[in-house]
């Protein structure tokens, strides 16, 4: 495909440097002058976090320097603060003031602990507590263990992967009678993807001895018992949670009670103009890089039309599609969620889309892939090793 000529003078100044905001900077390549600001100068790629604790995978980090230097961007190590939308800049933590002809917020959420207690599961490197659980169930110290989420706007996905791989390395480890439980506050485990593709994990679970209590909040672990809401203490020797999620606040810009930007169907900022949001900072309740990469794509070409290089915008019609580690080898999840909840969606042992990658990204997944010496996203083993 022709990449069409830039509109000279349209400058785009992207907050944020995470999937959403790179696949929106790869999408603008070639269309606008791009200007990518983030507080970090790494890119974690954090799919691949939930085999940490078990020695099967890694999370993989890039400079975001290079990779905008690549994408046909320039790279500002800062964070954006203030919008003033009537003049048309943002504001950076040190005061300096960034003009923009259209702006987009991708500067993601805070993670926050959500269960007093219990260990939190944040995502990131550095998962030792996390590890030292699974430890502890290996050795024979804990006999017993919980694996939760709170409720509101999140991504479920890891909680259940956590239960299976530490499922996979018990067994593999010979260590017998341990109980392992989910606790959700969902109607069925991953419901977000439809009904059947829910019964389906449902059975999955069940057929590794992993309980699922479905409907409850956790509230609080404490002296071995995990309150929850509604329903009675459940007994365990540990808990591993789910952060809660809170989108970031930028001054000037419109957000709902948890700081979630909303959004239209072009991912504009709801009384806004040339401000555009994509990502888990949005309203959107699913908080998942794949979204995020539609969501990014969606407003690119929505600038792009206002540009004058794209001949008319899609709406935000979001696939849902995620690769499930079992530790006995991946599933991968499938849902449209606009096409009726549930009738499209399916698991299956095979791959159900050709896109590389945990995160599935019409330009990121690629990109990432072809870097010269990097490890490839899609390329880490779920199976659980020997220790």
């Amino acid at each position: 495909m022709s990449v069409p000529e830039r509109s000279d003078g349209a400058k785009v100044v992207i907050a944020g440097g995470g999937v959403a905001g790179l696949e929106a900077m790869l999408a603008l390549r070639g269309r606008a002058d791009v200007e990518l600001h983030a507080p970090r100068r790494e890119f974690a790629y954090r799919p691949l976090a939930v085999g940490e604790p078990f020695g099967a995978g890694r999370v993989l980090t890039y400079d975001l320097a290079d990779l905008a230097e690549r994408g046909g961007a320039s790279f500002r190590l800062d964070s954006i603060v203030a919008v003033d939308g009537d003049r048309r800049h943002v504001v950076t933590r040190d005061g300096r003031e960034v003009p923009y002809d259209y702006l987009l917020l991708a500067h993601g959420v805070r993670m926050l602990w959500a269960v007093p207690g219990a260990v939190t599961f944040w995502g990131v490197p550095d998962e030792g507590v996390v590890a030292d659980v699974v430890r502890g169930l290996r050795e024979g110290e804990l006999g017993s263990a919980v694996f939760t989420m709170p409720g509101g706007a999140s991504w479920p996905l890891p909680t259940y992967e956590l239960a299976l791989l530490a499922e996979a390395s018990l067994a593999r480890a010979g260590a017998g009678g341990v109980e392992l439980r989910v606790v959700t506050p969902e109607d069925v485990p991953l419901a977000l993807f439809g009904v059947r593709a829910g019964r389906q994990v449902a059975d999955l679970l069940a057929e590794r001895g992993i309980e699922v209590i479905c409907g409850v909040h956790p509230v609080k672990f404490e002296r071995g018992l995990l309150q929850v809401a509604p329903g009675e203490p459940i007994a365990t020797d540990a808990v591993v949670s789910a952060p809660r999620l809170e989108g970031r606040r930028i001054a000037g810009v419109p957000h709902d009670p948890a700081g979630f930007i909303p959004v239209d169907e072009h991912c504009r900022v709801l009384g806004m103009e040339r401000v555009f949001a994509a990502g888990d900072v949005t309203a959107f309740p699913i908080k998942q890089g794949g979204i995020a990469a539609q969501q990014a794509d969606v407003a690119a070409e929505a600038i792009g039309v206002e540009i004058g290089v794209e001949a008319r915008p899609e709406p935000f019609d979001p696939i849902l599609r995620a690769t499930l580690w079992t530790g006995e080898g991946p599933r991968y999840l499938y849902g449209k969620l606009s096409g009726g909840h549930g009738e499209t969606s399916k698991l299956s042992d095979r791959p159900l889309w050709e896109e590389e990658g945990k995160i599935v990204g019409r330009h990121l997944a690629p990109f990432l892939s072809s870097m010269p010496g990097a490890a490839r996203p899609g390329g880490q083993s779920d199976r659980i090793p020997l220790r």
